[in-house]
């Protein structure tokens, strides 16, 4: 996850609409994998395999991410969560990329790398944001790379040998508004990011939008805001 936004946001993160709803549309995307053990790669704080920990039978996660000052162990739930800067092989049947890709130069070469290191079998989530024309300032201070089709992040996944099991956007009701406010910020002076802490009307809302939406986002191959794609290691 953007640890930008994560810093901007701080222990508001489990109130803000949008994590709120990426979280419900992770839950929705790979319940019914049933998961036991987690791994979170450019993980953060945890956020999302806190919430696969708190809501589901997983039993443990492997948070993984560069920018950790040291390796640490801690727990959610009563349940183990390992904090590395780096790992080797690991036993996982639960891969998440969440807005992780578009960060490297060399999207393909990371999921090969982490495709080696878990077992045949295992799942892979990933979301990265979606569609170029989104450009913005947004972007660049997030430090991004580039924005993806749908069809273009599943051929990522497709040429580090995964097979995909199904891709879709989310966001989609709330996809016009957003277009518009980046769209119209592009030349706006100094790169910023879009999000921001909201009252709990705002909140409410665009919450409200997303829960209409989560029924139907899984066959959603139009529009959104972000692609998520869920892949498996044959």
């Amino acid at each position: 996850m953007d640890l930008k936004e994560e810093d901007i946001l701080g222990a508001d993160i489990g109130r803000h609409w949008y994590y709120r709803a990426k979280s419900a549309a992770l839950h929705r995307a790979v319940t019914s994998l049933q998961p036991r053990h987690i791994l979170d790669v450019g993980a953060g704080s945890g956020y999302f395999s806190r919430s696969l920990l708190e809501r589901t039978g997983a039993t443990a996660a492997l948070c993984v991410d560069t920018g950790y000052p040291a390796d640490r162990d801690d727990s959610s739930h009563g349940k183990p969560v390992r904090f590395r800067r780096t790992i080797g092989a690991v036993d996982c049947d639960l891969v998440l990329m969440m807005d992780v890709l578009e960060h490297v130069d060399d999207d393909r070469g990371l999921v090969v790398d982490y495709a080696a290191k878990v077992p045949v079998g295992a799942h892979f989530l990933v979301t990265v944001p979606a569609f170029q024309f989104l450009w913005s300032g947004h972007d660049v201070f997030l430090e991004h790379k580039r924005r993806y089709r749908l069809g273009e992040i599943e051929a990522v996944l497709r040429a580090a040998k995964l097979e995909i099991v199904r891709g879709s956007y989310y966001f989609g009701l709330v996809f016009p508004l957003a277009a518009a406010v980046r769209l119209a910020s592009r030349h706006a002076g100094e790169p910023r990011t879009g999000l921001k802490r909201h009252g709990a009307l705002t909140n409410g809302l665009l919450g409200a939008a997303c829960a209409v939406e989560l029924p139907f986002f899984a066959i959603n191959r139009l529009a959104g805001l972000s692609a998520f794609v869920l892949a498996r290691k044959p």
